[in-house]
């Protein structure tokens, strides 16, 4: 499992301050990879007046990219950002907006990824199709139709520790002669809705630089997902290893019990999985089935499993879930108390499975295993006969309970 292959990488701290001896700033002998503010060895604040710290980092494009190739506008706005923050998408369309305005004026725009994939837990990609990988880097810019520099510092992260690189989205804007000017959040709201900014820091900091006129604010505290530094990786495999223990409950499920489900009278998309141990393809699919329930574990998502086995085959189902890790997070489980039952995994007991056909999915040709992706209220808003796609599969959920943070219902 894919599980398994990261816990092989790396046998904890140890290993992750070896693997990491080579390429980054040494900690002393004894002393923990992170300080008490997460921070790793080598992370500096810049101050305001401060030179921009060089680089030399990959990007996108296929060239390595230099702060000299940058030389040309008056100003300069270097952007952190990645591609799996909710934070980091609310601001994509603003960024862009920043962006045209701009054009014909002196201003320049580099963003960097500086988040290492070993740096994120699974249940951290919630929010998005793509994780923080170079590879993702470019059809995640692709799909905001990014025009300008995206850079990748994950491997050795030493550009983030340069700069002081706290979350993404981070913002440092420099002026003519490269010093810091306004260091901060791009602006103050996490949603994706142009109408819920109030202070759009960033702009207000870049258009008083270009203008000759002091920065209003010149510090602002960012906001966002933390920097994903390659240290955290082993806390990331001892929470993903602990999944693997929790305590499957398999309890049984009739056609009515299906359709009570299925009508999902929750404010949560249920993603139902109906296999059995007998389904080769079934096996073979369910790590993947597993995998979007922790990925998708922070929003309101649920994975709902039905096996049809043989109800005298319950413990070999029960054991096969509990040996692919398929337990309730504490999240979950409080989810699901909250509405009175005990799992998300059943076993269904009906003879005839056309009647689960009518309370699952009329479209539903018959073979195992298949797949069905209900939204609140019970509307099928995805399915797929047959073993799934991860990617497409993740690209759907993602579609549907969208990668942003969702703002407050609008005041009737």
């Amino acid at each position: 499992m894919k599980l398994f292959t990261r816990w092989l990488r790396c046998f904890g701290a140890l290993c992750v301050a070896l693997m990491l001896g080579s390429t980054l700033p040494a900690a002393e002998a004894g002393a923990p990879l992170l300080d008490k503010n997460g921070n790793p060895a080598g992370f500096r604040t810049l101050a305001l007046g401060d030179a921009a710290p060089d680089f030399a980092l990959p990007g996108i494009d296929g060239r390595t990219w230099r702060l000299a190739d940058f030389a040309g506008p008056d100003v300069l706005m270097v952007l952190f950002t990645s591609n799996h923050c909710p934070t980091s998408h609310g601001i994509e369309k603003r960024l862009q907006k920043l962006r045209d305005d701009l054009r014909g004026k002196s201003f320049g725009l580099v963003a960097i990824n500086p988040n290492h994939p070993e740096g994120l837990s699974l249940d951290e990609l919630g929010y998005g199709e793509f994780t923080d990988s170079f590879a993702d880097m470019k059809p995640y810019a692709a799909s905001n139709g990014w025009d300008f520099p995206y850079l990748y510092d994950g491997e050795k992260q030493l550009t983030a520790r340069a700069y002081g690189c706290l979350a993404t989205p981070h913002v440092f804007i420099f002026d003519r002669e490269r010093r810091l000017r306004y260091a901060g959040r791009f602006d103050d709201s996490r949603f994706p809705e142009e109408a819920t900014v109030k202070s759009p820091d960033a702009r207000n900091a870049v258009e008083a630089l270009l203008a000759g006129r002091a920065v209003p604010v010149a510090l602002t505290k960012p906001h966002g997902c933390s920097t994903k530094w390659r240290e955290k990786h082993a806390k990331h495999v001892e929470w993903e290893t602990s999944w693997t223990k929790i305590p499957v409950v398999l309890e049984s499920i009739d056609a009515a019990g299906v359709a009570a489900l299925r009508a999902n009278p929750t404010n949560k998309f249920r993603l139902f999985n109906v296999w059995a141990t007998w389904c080769a393809p079934c096996v073979e699919e369910f790590p993947l089935i597993v995998s979007l329930a922790r990925q998708f574990d922070m929003r309101d998502f649920e994975v709902i499993t039905v096996s049809l086995d043989e109800p005298k085959q319950e413990a070999k189902a029960q054991a096969f879930l509990q040996k692919q890790g398929a337990g309730l997070t504490k999240r979950k489980q409080d989810s699901v108390n909250k509405e009175g039952r005990k799992t998300n995994n059943y076993l269904f007991t009906g003879a005839s499975q056309d009647a689960l056909v009518a309370a699952l999915d009329a479209d539903w040709p018959g073979p195992l295993p298949h797949t069905v992706l209900v939204a609140p209220g019970g509307k099928i808003v995805w399915r797929h006969n047959g073993t799934i796609d991860h990617a497409t599969a993740r690209a759907a959920i993602v579609a549907a309970i969208t990668p942003y943070f969702a703002p407050p219902p609008a005041k009737k």
